[in-house]
């Protein structure tokens, strides 16, 4: 294999934004798209140059010229489609969040490890350069020991309750849509943490609006974490250590710019620009994985992502949510 083939399940925004990053991806060719409407399929191809359009999920994953998908239906679908296309034999780019419960994200992840099958988490952030960067400072010392990671995450979202925010069947509030960011940021940072605590509210559906996350670790570690719906935010991290910080400037989790404060050194203002649309770098490590035959990321390991939805799950434990996970078999 020389080139890998892609196919689209779920065109909906996301989905747009990423295909058009296939353009810095030499190895990779989106060829396929997918979804309930065929006519919203072919609109999709049709815009976006992609020569096969099929409507229903599993035409494209009975493709054998597809030969990784990119899942980027609502959050509760992520379960069906994910687990029929590691049946299918299919590399998989699964968006985050990942899935609505821990234990649905247990079951794609065994499912992937006994079929071995290449899957990831579309958490763009991580592949971004300047996060690269960062992390690079961060294992060479240049803020000495790391013990704290504190940011937040916002926007002023529609308050129409018919809104899809608001709506617990397709993954609706912060938790999943925003929430997943900082998380898996400090997770990135600190490592998988020993407590949660959360403080939020929820809209009348049951979803999550608004919520403040505070992260242990048994050695002392704090991630302090606030995400809204309700209120704009920058949307910056920053990350302490014995020696200095490093600002993660606006937005956070696809930033161009960080900047390192040493003690007693002038802060350094470091830019690493993204590539394309900034999903780019995620195409390119799925990619690399399954013409090299690797089974999983190591910048996003599938233990990183269940750690990640472990957080979640606690929080929504706290809140009282009670998210609504789709279906384990693929529907048609």
């Amino acid at each position: 294999m020389t080139i890998v083939r892609w196919g689209v399940v779920g065109p909906g925004r996301i989905a747009a934004k990423v295909v058009r990053d296939f353009a810095h991806v030499p190895d990779a060719e989106a060829v396929a798209v997918s979804s309930r409407s065929a006519d919203r399929a072919r609109a999709f191809a049709d815009a976006n140059g992609i020569g096969r359009a099929y409507g229903s999920y599993r035409e494209i994953l009975d493709d054998p010229e597809v030969d990784a998908v990119y899942i980027a239906t609502p959050h509760p679908q992520h379960r069906a489609v994910a687990l029929a296309a590691i049946k299918a034999g299919k590399a998989l780019l699964v968006e985050k969040a990942f899935t609505v419960t821990p234990a649905a994200t247990e079951e794609i992840v065994a499912a992937a490890r006994s079929a071995g099958v290449f899957v990831m988490e579309a958490m763009w952030t991580r592949f971004q350069p300047a996060v690269v960067r960062m992390r690079e400072l961060l294992a060479d010392g240049a803020i000495g020991e790391v013990r704290g990671v504190q940011g937040e995450l916002g926007v002023n979202a529609p308050t129409d309750p018919q809104d899809r925010f608001y709506n617990p069947a397709v993954g609706g509030g912060a938790l999943f849509d925003l929430t997943v960011y900082p998380v898996s940021f400090a997770q990135m940072v600190l490592g998988t943490p020993d407590t949660v605590a959360a403080h939020g509210v929820l809209a009348p559906s049951g979803v999550d609006v608004e919520e403040a996350v505070l992260l242990g670790w048994a050695d002392g570690r704090t991630a302090s974490l606030f995400t809204s719906l309700r209120c704009a935010t920058p949307g910056q991290m920053r990350v302490y250590g014995t020696g200095g910080w490093i600002d993660v400037l606006p937005r956070f989790h696809h930033p161009d710019t960080i900047v390192l404060h040493r003690t007693g050194h002038e802060p350094e203002e470091i830019t690493r620009p993204h590539t394309g649309g900034g999903y780019a770098h995620e195409l390119q490590e799925v990619t690399d994985g399954v013409l090299a035959g690797r089974t999983e990321s190591t910048v996003m390991p599938l233990a990183d992502t269940v750690a990640v939805q472990d957080v979640l799950g606690a929080v929504a434990d706290q809140l009282g949510m009670q998210p609504q996970e789709g279906p384990a078999e693929l529907e048609g």
